[in-house]
């Protein structure tokens, strides 16, 4: 059974913050992070498929893939500010259906007796920006990835 995910948006700010545990250490849980073929196995819902086309997961770099299935996909792009091994990555998020909407993320690791406490802060350009998010169903699309990443992990 995989660990509750935590979503949490605030009304009246343009936050999401989201935490996750995993049952594996920090350093694996990391990886699936930053390696474009790990990532690519577990980001977003079972129902879709995710192909990177650019991903320099170090401070400075910069990233890029296209999510979706037989209806469409989505790109989504986006600059490394801070990638710290085993403990943080600052980034940025932007939806390329939403040009202009530049989503801050803060995430970071923490072991735990062998276990990996991941925490989320993503910071929006507006609450109304934030809200559109949440409506396209992002919030299943990350509970279902992080079941996936479960998996990958335990094999």
């Amino acid at each position: 059974m995989s660990n509750p995910t935590t979503i949490t948006a605030d009304s009246g700010v343009p936050f999401v913050d989201t935490v996750r545990e995993f049952d594996a250490p920090v350093s694996a849980v990391f990886k699936a992070h930053v390696d474009p073929d790990l990532l690519a196995k577990w980001l977003g819902p079972r129902s879709t498929v995710t192909k990177i086309t650019e991903y320099n997961a170090t401070t400075g770099g910069s990233w890029r893939y296209e999510s979706g299935d037989d209806n469409g996909m989505y790109g989504f792009r986006g600059v490394f500010h801070t990638v710290e091994s085993d403990a943080l990555i600052i980034q940025t998020i932007e939806f390329e259906g939403a040009p202009n909407q530049v989503v801050i993320s803060t995430t970071t690791f923490e072991e735990i007796d062998g276990r990996t406490r991941m925490v989320a802060h993503e910071v929006y350009p507006s609450v109304e920006a934030r809200d559109m998010a949440l409506a396209t169903g992002m919030d299943y699309g990350v509970i279902e990835g992080y079941e996936r990443l479960d998996e990958l992990l335990a094999a």
